[in-house]
């Protein structure tokens, strides 16, 4: 880990003391990647466990990530109001039970409530990149050695991933029929995080003060649920129904007023003159339309990789253990774009860096159009876009970070996984409904193991063009940013309100 230490002129004491935030927060990272990947070769048995459709199997991940777009805009504020490790200890207490919850839920509805509360875990990323830029941010390259920490991070959580994802597909095949058991895994893993936490990681050097905006998390709260409500709707009754677009148009007219109201705030919830930084707003949406594949393709690879090809036409037909290792070559990708992306920025400006990575995601998912009906196939295509999967996610929040003001570190970082779960939420919910369009067509009507149907081709090409285009559109985004954003003293002078960098 001496690639954050602290270079000639600094106390040895510091650089050690670095050394062990990063050590224990690479292992709440770890366990973060737990989280993410434990469950994802398992989903379909969770589906035959709770007697669902595959194609339901998405709300699951909707409801998470809305309550984790609700979550972190509050528990990152209120990180700037009260010091950053209390919030994050609270966040973890918080996923501890979530994760009890689901291994002990007796029925789908509590499975599902449960499962929805594990969100909290997403805000772990950006108060520990607040953590660190804390104590870097004042020397000459404190931006260069956020990336490198944020690298490593990232890269411990693409390994808990992959220990996870293999984990639960041995596990589900040794304890068959104790699913229940099975489950309890990641909830012993969040629960000794705790401790990792309480007794590693220093707090914050810097806290802003305020208080929480609670009428601005009202209008945010009423927004996303009138618009996450309109696509439930029309998945239960069809996109032909008219009033589910009722309920969509008006959760998004609510963010008017809750702009205007943003804006007349001094200590807002989300600060909107911010995210209006030419160094900003391409972050952001870069995040949320990163979202979209990161986290809403995972459940359609998944089940996709578990359709038999022999009874549908389509699939890889593999079992739980051999779904787990597509997810650990994913996964190994995701760790490689990580470790790469601090390396490559030194070649290239921070900026150039994330354009490529972004690419790499759109050509990645571009590539299961034609190439879907192997293995061999989707490891390729798997490998492209993970490797600029992982690139963007140690480059968002530190790329927030670097180009928001000190007061607003939390805010910034939260906001690129509050943008990236609404992404993520938004894409679970129209993928459900791609995935169930014609589940009961010609094409798609074939009964899978167990009495379930299964989703359609036609659904799953729709998810791999979404993924696609919104890759491409996030890298066209990202060169509207200033040529010399995110980088160090030196290179750049701040301006702006919120820190907007330039040459």
């Amino acid at each position: 880990m001496h690639s954050i230490g602290w270079r000639t002129g600094v106390r040895p004491s510091r650089k050690v003391a670095m050394r062990r935030v990063v050590a224990f927060l690479c292992l709440v990272e770890i366990t973060s990647g737990i989280l993410q990947g434990y469950y994802t070769p398992i989903l379909t048995d969770i589906a035959r466990h709770l007697n669902i459709h595959d194609g339901d199997v998405n709300w699951f991940e909707a409801a998470q990530l809305m309550v984790s777009a609700l979550a972190v805009p509050v528990l990152a504020k209120l990180g700037d109001m009260y010091r950053h490790r209390r919030i994050l200890l609270v966040s973890t207490v918080l996923t501890a039970a979530a994760c009890w919850g689901v291994a002990l839920a007796p029925d789908f509805w509590t499975f599902l409530a449960a499962w929805s509360l594990q969100g909290f875990y997403v805000v772990w990323l950006p108060l520990e990149i607040v953590l660190i830029f804390s104590r870097v941010h004042r020397l000459p390259d404190g931006a260069a050695r956020t990336r490198r920490a944020a690298g490593l991070l990232v890269g411990a959580l693409e390994f808990g991933v992959i220990a996870g994802a293999l984990a639960a597909g041995a596990l589900v095949e040794a304890w068959t029929g104790q699913l229940q058991l099975v489950l309890m895994v990641p909830a012993v893993a969040v629960s000794a995080c705790w401790f990792a936490i309480r007794f590693g990681v220093p707090e914050s050097l810097e806290r802003s003060g305020g208080r929480v905006d609670t009428r601005g998390f009202s209008l945010l709260a009423v927004g996303l649920l009138l618009i996450t409500s309109g696509l439930t709707f029309m998945r239960l009754n069809g996109p032909g129904a008219w009033w589910p677009w009722v309920l969509v148009a008006a959760g998004i007219l609510v963010f008017v007023p809750f702009t205007r109201f943003e804006l007349g705030r001094e200590d807002p919830l989300v600060d909107i003159r911010m995210l209006r930084a030419k160094s900003m707003w391409p972050v952001q949406l870069t995040a949320g339309l990163f979202g979209v594949s990161v986290l809403g393709a995972q459940a359609p690879l998944s089940t996709f990789a578990r359709t038999d090809p022999a009874v549908h036409g389509y699939g890889l037909g593999l079992r739980a253990g051999q779904v787990s290792i597509i997810i650990g070559v994913y996964v190994l990708a995701l760790l490689v774009g990580a470790l790469l992306y601090p390396l490559v920025t030194r070649r290239l400006t921070p900026r150039w860096t994330l354009v490529c990575a972004a690419a790499l995601v759109g050509g990645g998912y571009l590539l299961f159009l034609p190439f879907h009906s192997s293995l061999a196939e989707t490891l390729v295509n798997m490998a492209i876009a993970g490797t600029g999967s992982g690139a963007l996610v140690a480059a968002l929040p530190s790329a927030a970070a670097a180009a928001a003001p000190l007061n607003r570190t939390a805010m910034a970082t939260g906001l690129t996984n509050t943008t990236k779960t609404i992404g993520g939420a938004f894409a679970s919910a129209v993928f459900g409904i791609a995935l169930l369009s014609h589940a009961l067509g010609d094409a798609g009507a074939a009964v899978a193991e167990g009495g379930e149907t299964a989703a359609p081709l036609a659904g799953y090409l729709t998810v791999w063009t979404i993924c696609g285009v919104t890759g491409l559109a996030a890298a066209a985004a990202l060169v509207l940013v200033p040529r010399l954003a995110f980088s160090d003293p030196g290179t750049r002078s701040f301006s702006g309100a919120a820190g907007a960098l330039s040459s």
